[in-house]
């Protein structure tokens, strides 16, 4: 039931005292304000990292290198080339792999030609599951297909910066044709990064065509240089690394305790262990604003019991006229709970409002930063303030409160 008594009483006490309550409330203030901005920081970083993530979460990547140890007869420094065959092996003996996508590189640094324009663009030959690894963002026509890597069809899809390169004034790419090392590919689609950056701007210069287009046009006969898998849902990554380098190991007559034969990758590895660290940042954040909140609270908590010395006679009175202890607890109480509670939600409405302003500023005026990115409050961590909040301001006002309740009215009303 609302007491408008009760309520008064309480806002006259704050005004009769106000730097009291001012210097009081601003521990409380600064302690939520600083965990919004600690969070909203920490979010920003987090964002950064992970619109960057830009490649399947759980994928396994693997490379050859030379070998180390002798084995079966054979000495040690030996190359490893994969082949098509090893990754029809692996499809075949492996059924916890979801996907695998090979990819030839194009060797060399060479001009990639359209007209009388031309420019140097990395060129990688692939599956349509690349995809699947590294999603990209089709703008025009297609991704390469199953039937352009079973007829090795001479197509090319390429990033926005090589057609703003090759093809001037808005000129509609689809369906020209490009020549790569003098080999004449017929454009069938372009694409975007989802990624923002050095690694985004790269992804733009790149070209990407058939795997086997780029194994028969460039002398490559069925050569590998690098392999991305995915496993089946369910499935560890770890568990596909191991079971894959044990295949190819096998293959190549390569010791099993060589390490240095086959390079991997385990993204999924990678991204739990970036995953905890971000952990580690928003534990460390709540620590900090929570001691800060606490700081804050015993200020409370002792001009409470200030307040209760000051009013002895006004609760000895009370006591005497039948107010119950639980009546003098929740006077306290509630006293508490408006300097804490008015502190800390300004103090996140002032957070949360820097935070955005921030995150307009970055948006808006060019402050875009591949290591900040979106910085927010999300409603799990405001709502989490709040209770802390309220739980901190009953705790600052339960032991004043109960020393008011203990007040003998007869000492009390002696009390001078």
């Amino acid at each position: 039931m609302f007491d408008q008594d009760r309520w008064q009483e309480i806002f006259q006490s704050i005004r009769q005292h106000r730097l009291r309550a001012l210097l009081t409330a601003f521990g409380v203030f600064w302690g939520i304000f600083m965990l919004a901005i600690l969070m909203g920081a920490g979010s920003g970083l987090e964002n950064a990292v992970f619109v960057n993530f830009d490649i399947a979460k759980n994928a396994v990547f693997v490379w050859t290198q030379r070998t180390s140890v002798p084995y079966q007869g054979l000495q040690p420094g030996r190359n490893i080339q994969l082949k098509n065959s090893d990754m029809d092996a692996l499809r075949e003996q492996i059924p916890e792999l979801a996907v695998i996508s090979p990819i030839v590189q194009v060797p060399g640094s060479f001009t990639i030609e359209y007209g009388d324009e031309s420019a140097s663009f990395p060129v990688n030959g692939d599956y349509p599951e690349f995809l699947s690894v590294k999603p990209l963002i089709i703008e025009q026509g297609r991704f390469i297909n199953a039937n352009d890597i079973l007829d090795k069809r001479k197509v090319a899809v390429i990033g926005l910066r090589v057609q703003e390169v090759l093809f001037k004034n808005g000129a509609d790419p689809l369906g020209q044709y490009i020549e790569i090392k003098g080999v004449p590919f017929r454009v069938v689609g372009t694409f975007r990064s989802r990624v923002r950056g050095e690694e985004g701007t790269q992804d733009l210069q790149t070209i990407h065509i058939p795997a086997t287009a780029a194994q028969l046009a460039f002398n490559r006969s069925g050569e590998i240089d690098y392999f991305a898998c995915i496993p089946k849902p369910g499935v560890p990554a770890a568990v596909v690394e191991t079971k894959v380098a044990a295949l190819l190991k096998q293959r190549h007559t390569i010791a099993p305790e060589d390490e240095r034969a086959l390079g991997t990758a385990n993204v999924e590895k990678e991204y739990k262990e970036v995953q905890g660290l971000f952990i580690g940042i928003r534990g460390f954040s709540w620590l900090v604003a929570i001691g800060t909140i606490i700081a804050g609270m015993v200020g409370v908590g002792n001009i409470m019991m200030i307040i209760v010395k000051e009013r002895t006679k006004e609760i000895g009175i009370r006591k005497s006229l039948g107010a119950t202890p639980w009546s003098i607890i929740s006077m306290i109480l509630q006293e508490a709970l408006v300097i804490s509670g008015l502190a800390g939600y300004a103090g996140l409405a002032v957070g949360c409002g820097v935070v955005a302003a921030i995150d307009y500023a970055v948006t808006n005026f060019g402050l875009e930063s591949e290591f900040f990115y979106n910085p927010e409050i999300n409603l799990r961590t405001a709502i989490a303030a709040i209770l802390v909040l309220t739980l901190s301001g009953l705790v600052a006002g339960l032991i004043p409160g109960l020393r008011a309740a203990a007040v003998n009215p007869v000492e009390a009303l002696r009390d001078e």
